[in-house]
């Protein structure tokens, strides 16, 4: 997500889906229900560091327990190359990997592939690779992937999922990967790159490779998602899931993801997934950060769904309705973007939280009647 910072981003056994037991999810056929419900809660350790604690009516759990016992069964974490400590390094991923799968819950991986926030607007090349040319930049892709995938594998906690980039429509590892230039387009290195991810991720885990996801921010924009998975298709970039951020105040209403749902599945035959998403509770300011949803005229169904609490509830009711009529059971299932993400912790050291009113807890750590959209 973090788009507010472009506008101010020892084993490897498959895992078991706890509603379907004694079945593994690790098959692209179509399934009925959702195989992955969970939320992306990669700011865990950093709330937890200023004291952040969250609650439901059960009491004070651990987010990853908490949203387990609401019917969650997937968290998402992000791992940036060589971060700030204590944001999203591989350390910080390998120390909720462990909680979220003693939790019971599935993981699914996010590849930055940059030092900090990547997504539709800013794809930053990690610090060190700056400088290689193209065969050493796809050897240390390769090389990258599998060391974070078999680090988890390493530790009993492997990654069901692998995200080979964040929000990628435009490329990744800017500028050698960047797809739109001043000449025109430039698709060849950046298949390749996504080749070189992927090549990784299988290699880390041969007896039980991970499903791969590619992710895009255009979960609105049917033409421009048909536009660039067709490109993929066309270079032969091998992936599972297609996954998709959707945003009511930046991608449009409800409909418009429906029909982007629709038009994939029926074009590719590849399940789909909504991995990041979010609604506001409350317009209210908290800290410095102005946030990204500040007007009931930026929701473009604030009349069905306000800034409420309840309101909040009412969208996730209506997104699961949608998700549960793509054609044929193909739709994998759905990612809440950092729903325990209050206003102390700070995106990056120079941009607070903008984010903070779109959480499913409050600014106290209570949870809001949101929280049952994780139901099986």
């Amino acid at each position: 997500m973090i788009r507010a910072a472009v506008l101010a981003g020892a084993t490897g056994a498959a895992w078991v889906s706890k509603d379907q037991p004694g079945t593994t999810s690790r098959s692209a056929a179509p399934v009925s229900g959702f195989r992955f419900r969970g939320a992306d809660i990669s700011f865990t350790l950093q709330e937890e560091a200023i004291g952040t604690a969250v609650r439901d009516a059960a009491g004070v759990r651990p987010i990853e327990r908490l949203l387990a016992r609401r019917g969650a069964n997937t968290v998402r974490l992000r791992v940036w190359v060589d971060p700030l400590p204590g944001t999203s390094g591989l350390a910080e991923t390998l120390v909720m990997a462990r909680r979220a799968h003693d939790a019971g819950l599935g993981i699914i991986l996010s590849l930055h592939y940059s030092d900090t926030w990547a997504d539709g607007k800013s794809q930053p090349i990690p610090k060190a690779w700056r400088g290689l040319d193209d065969a050493a930049l796809l050897r240390t892709v390769e090389n990258y992937t599998r060391k974070v995938v078999g680090a988890l594998v390493k530790q009993g906690t492997p990654a069901h999922v692998v995200q080979i980039g964040n929000e990628i429509s435009r490329g990744m590892l800017w500028p050698a990967g960047q797809v739109y230039r001043s000449d025109g387009e430039h698709w060849s290195l950046f298949a390749k790159l996504l080749k070189a991810g992927v090549k990784g991720a299988k290699t880390a885990s041969p007896d039980h490779p991970p499903l791969i996801m590619i992710h895009t921010e255009t979960g609105g924009d049917k033409d421009a998602s048909k536009y660039f998975f067709d490109r993929l298709v066309a270079r032969r970039v091998p992936f599972d899931i297609i996954g998709l951020t959707y945003y009511p105040f930046w991608n449009g209403p409800l409909t418009n993801l429906e029909t982007t749902l629709h038009q994939l599945v029926a074009r590719y035959g590849r399940d789909v997934m909504v991995a990041e998403t979010a609604y506001p509770w409350t317009l209210a300011q908290a800290g410095e950060q102005q946030n990204v949803v500040r007007r009931a005229e930026d929701l473009p169904e604030a009349g069905l769904y306000p800034p409420t609490p309840a309101g909040q509830a009412a969208y996730f009711e209506r997104l699961r309705r949608v998700l549960q009529q793509v054609p044929g059971g193909r739709c994998a299932g759905f990612l809440v973007w950092e729903p325990g993400w209050t206003p102390g912790v700070r995106a990056t050291p120079e941009m607070g939280n903008a984010h903070a009113n779109l959480g499913l807890f409050d600014w106290t750590g209570q949870g809001h009647p949101a929280l049952k959209v994780f139901r099986a």
